[in-house]
């Protein structure tokens, strides 16, 4: 399995000659994949999904594409055809079996609703869980954890690092930063998941990770 980060908190994974594209939104430039089976959307901020996107990665698909969101991302987005999904779900999209966990983006503000928002765990390796610390069930192999947000301090990163306690991480949801602010978020990062013996990769726009 290939995992590709794009800009921000899109993700990119390749899997027995499919293509599976996580939260392609507004900070994520334009981009093409190969034979795309499914596309998840954890919740309908502007960062996660846009139009242009969708519609582009739908149009150039040699075939039918699969698309899971939670009800939220399905009223705002009504004229897709959403398979809509909660926390607890399971799905498959060709060779991608999916389980979603959570249910809600975590709080930015008492004065900013709370939108529906899910994690997703791609073949019980990679684990995203969108706007969210929601701790999936299992061991994690690979975590895409949110580095920087208006609903986060590294802090809370930390702890839920401490918890999951990924086997492999690569921060994800910095585009918000300055290269000092992740440079800072990384080592911070980097720290808790090596006292635990893992490993953290920061994978510039297009870089990769491949997993056995």
């Amino acid at each position: 399995m290939i995992i590709t980060k794009r800009e921000h908190a899109c993700l990119v994974v390749e899997h027995s000659g499919s293509t599976l594209v996580i939260d392609p939104g507004s900070f994520t430039a334009p981009f093409a994949v190969e034979n795309l089976a499914a596309i998840v959307v954890t919740h309908e901020h502007g960062d996660h999904v846009t139009r242009e996107h969708l519609d582009r990665l739908l149009a150039a698909a040699p075939g039918p594409v699969e698309l899971f969101a939670p009800a939220g991302v399905a009223a705002a987005h009504p004229d897709y055809h959403w398979q809509i999904v909660d926390g607890g779900d399971v799905r498959a999209a060709g060779p991608f079996a999916l389980a979603f966990s959570g249910g809600h983006h975590a709080t930015i503000h008492r004065s900013i609703p709370i939108v529906d928002n899910v994690g997703v765990f791609v073949n019980e390796t990679l684990y995203y869980p969108g706007d969210s610390f929601t701790v999936p069930p299992g061991t994690v192999e690979v975590l895409a954890v949110p580095a920087s947000a208006p609903w986060l301090k590294i802090g809370e990163v930390m702890d839920y690092l401490d918890t999951v306690r990924p086997r492999r991480a690569f921060p994800t949801h910095e585009r918000v930063n300055s290269d000092a602010g992740n440079a800072m978020a990384n080592a911070r990062i980097t720290t808790v998941v090596e006292a635990h013996g893992g490993r953290v990769t920061v994978l510039q726009p297009g870089e990769a990770l491949e997993i056995d």
